[in-house]
């Protein structure tokens, strides 16, 4: 592998020559595939892809897969039953673990989100009375963001579209700040050649210093006594540690230190911990926690603005929820129903006025008179019922409804039901006599060819 020769001198000095050298070797080999489950949507992994799995050291839900499949072409995947996630990244859930009380309602923001790997591992550990926010400064990476936190299933969610600096109005509002700032990339070497290409002294010069930027927006958007979580995908000291002392140096953060095994091989920098992939079975990663020692804190308030649904049209939609007590009901001007969890109104309502690019968080679905049609949002949630009519697909039924080509349902009652793969909700289809309307989003069906 041909790196950057400032890169190597870089890396020998970080790792001594003898230690850069199984370094550099590692970077020659695969990267590992890894996935993290959903804990909140049931899979079994005795025989996922045929394959046996190991355990990820740092996160029970994550595990390697000896083999790479094709994901595309798995049903569970599309159901939001586990995410492909770098292993090393998974970490940022031990971090969290060992930082915040996470049977508490909390509110929380992944201020750099897209595609959404730490923003469903968020949402896999918070509570249903925690709030999750996502954020993503680039306008195209937004549709992927919100189609991967819709399948993950976890309804107290809204994605916002902000450069980071915008949301001065929130300042103090969030118990937790995730900012996977983006870096030079040094870690990706391996997964993403292009990365070697694009890397230069400058570059990173330029990152480090975006990154402070960043860092700084982010601080004045945790709460007292809040925590801000900061990582990289890369190794230098500029964007890593230096900018972890800068934090503590220029705004009323301390680091906060993690109870580390042995075992696990990451190496405690001086502010921070580091992943290298000669030492654990992952890409390059960094990671450090802090906790805001005071400052100005925003109270949530405020009124949505939103119409509330009719009562009668309440009654309509219990049906369609397992907890349809732990909603209200708000219609939008186009006609989405939005539910928001009842014991969140008043942030919501702080969002709602702060963000002026958002989402409005779990839509599901909207009535057309008085017959609700649910949305792709719902079908995936874990707010759903269990009790709604479903039908179980073999695999080449629920590939042909992810390409929303026509399936063969025999004796099926008229009406909505859900699709069904391994018990894992796909999405609705309605029948009416012997037509079947497949309403899966256009923008999500499969379109590569599926093998005989």
């Amino acid at each position: 592998m041909n790196l950057p020769e400032n890169f190597i001198s870089q890396m020998q000095h970080l790792l001594g020559v003898e230690e850069y050298q199984a370094f550099a070797e590692s970077l020659e080999k695969e990267a590992p595939t890894a996935i993290r489950l959903n804990p909140h949507k049931q899979l079994s992994t005795e025989t996922l892809f045929g394959q046996e799995l190991e355990a990820v050291k740092w996160n029970a839900d994550g595990h390697y897969l000896a083999q790479r499949p094709i994901f595309t072409l798995d049903p569970a995947f599309h159901a939001g039953a586990y995410y492909v996630q770098e292993a090393s990244s998974m970490f940022v859930a031990e971090a969290i673990k060992q930082t915040l009380d996470l049977k508490q309602p909390l509110k929380v923001l992944d201020l750099c989100a897209a595609p959404g790997g730490k923003t469903t591992l968020l949402a896999s550990m918070l509570n249903e009375n925690s709030l999750l926010v996502a954020n993503e400064v680039i306008k195209s990476r937004i549709a992927p963001l919100k189609e991967n936190l819709e399948k993950w299933g976890f309804p107290n969610y809204i994605v916002s579209n902000h450069d980071p600096e915008e949301l001065i109005d929130l300042e103090g509002f969030f118990d937790l700040v995730l900012t996977d700032a983006p870096c030079s990339g040094e870690g990706l070497f391996r997964k993403d050649p292009k990365a070697r290409n694009e890397w230069s002294v400058d570059s990173v010069q330029l990152c480090s210093a975006r990154q402070k930027r960043i860092l700084q927006a982010a601080a004045m958007l945790v709460a007292p006594n809040g925590y801000l979580c900061y990582s990289t995908c890369t190794y230098n000291e500029k964007e890593n540690q230096e900018n972890a002392k800068w934090l503590t140096q220029t705004a009323d953060f301390e680091e906060v230190k993690l109870n580390i095994p042995a075992d696990w091989q990451v190496v405690e920098k001086g502010m921070g911990y580091q992943f290298f992939p000669h030492r654990t079975k992952g890409e390059g990663f960094y990671l450090a926690v802090f906790k805001k020692t005071q400052g100005a804190k925003t109270e949530a308030r405020g009124k949505i603005k939103f119409n509330r649904l009719p009562q009668r049209k309440v009654e309509l939609l219990k049906k369609w929820l397992e907890k349809p007590e732990n909603f209200e009901f708000y219609e939008k001007p186009e006609g989405s129903i939005v539910a928001i969890p009842a014991k969140l109104t008043n942030e919501y309502a702080t969002l709602f006025r702060t963000l002026q690019k958002r989402s409005s968080g779990f839509e599901i679905g909207q009535f057309k008179g008085e017959d609700f049609i649910p949305s792709h949002d719902l079908a995936l949630s874990t707010a759903i019922s269990p009790k709604l009519p479903a039908i179980e697909l073999s695999k080449e039924d629920a590939l042909k409804f992810l390409k929303k080509e026509h399936i063969n349902i025999e004796n099926a009652q008229n009406g909505w039901l859900l699709t069904r793969y391994q018990g894992l909700n796909l999405g609705f289809i309605k029948v009416i006599g012997d037509r079947m309307n497949n309403y899966l989003p256009k923008e999500w069906r499969i379109r590569m060819d599926i093998p005989e």
